[in-house]
């Protein structure tokens, strides 16, 4: 079994309406260096099309998606350089 990585960025997008998880989510993204992993919390349902859609438009990876009860959380690697 492999073991996630540990986040050392958060993005803390609860409550937030598309389209701002988003691009809170591109500008952090922006700031991190190449291989690091961020985790997303979010309450808007449309992250659940918006992330994943955006990872791979951009070549980042998507490690783990989850919901838990009303909240959605996303582990994503930033792609290398």
């Amino acid at each position: 079994m492999t073991e996630m990585p540990i986040a050392k960025h958060q993005l803390d997008a609860c409550g937030l309406l598309c389209p701002e998880p988003v691009m809170l989510l591109h500008s952090k993204v922006r700031d991190m260096a190449p291989g690091e992993v961020l985790e997303v919390l979010a309450t808007d349902p449309s992250t659940e099309r918006d992330i994943p859609r955006f990872c791979q438009f951009l070549g980042h990876t998507l490690l783990q998606h989850e919901q838990q009860g009303d909240r959605f959380r996303y582990l994503i690697r930033k792609k290398e350089a």
